[in-house]
């Protein structure tokens, strides 16, 4: 594949992950907002609307209105700026580039919720019995997914570059 056929293939995965993550919330905002929760599968997946004004798993919710600001709104976008920019500097490609893409579209699709919204909009519940996750995104899964992916492949970099004994 040409180097134009990645760059393409690369924007159309940031510009999927965030405009699903932008159409599922939109759907949730207007069918889960103010309505009880939903359950699925056995209750293994749970529709339930929530909107989080902290960051993972609302760690910082409770900060002092300025303080929450300039974490979330300023500081997030500072780090998805200075990651885009250690990513050309660094002259990613293959699957840390890919890795990183899903951080940052993820990342860039919750800050705009915290910037228009002053908060995440989560829907999304799974688990079995009391064992759940938060209640998370769309956004949420390419971050993790993203993240994953990045030490998967940081894993077997260095991997390749430990000497034989």
């Amino acid at each position: 594949m040409t180097k134009v056929g990645r760059t393409l293939v690369l924007l159309a995965l940031v510009a999927t992950t965030i405009g699903c993550d932008r159409v599922t919330k939109h759907i949730a905002v207007r069918s889960l907002e103010g309505t009880p929760r939903q359950s699925f599968f056995a209750d293994t997946v749970r529709l339930e609307y929530a909107e989080n004004r902290g960051g993972f798993l609302s760690l910082g919710a409770n900060l002092p209105p300025a303080i929450r600001t300039a974490t979330f709104k300023i500081g997030t976008g500072l780090i998805l700026v200075g990651t885009l920019l250690a990513a050309i500097k660094l002259r990613l490609t293959g699957w840390p580039l890919v890795g990183l893409s899903l951080v940052c579209a993820g990342g860039a699709s919750n800050w705009v919720d915290r910037v228009t919204r002053g908060g995440v909009v989560d829907f999304l519940n799974v688990g079995f019995g009391a064992l759940r996750t938060g209640i998370f995104n769309v956004a949420d899964v390419a971050v993790m997914l993203g993240a994953c992916i990045l030490a998967l492949t940081y894993r077997q970099s260095t991997r390749v570059m430990e000497p034989e004994e």
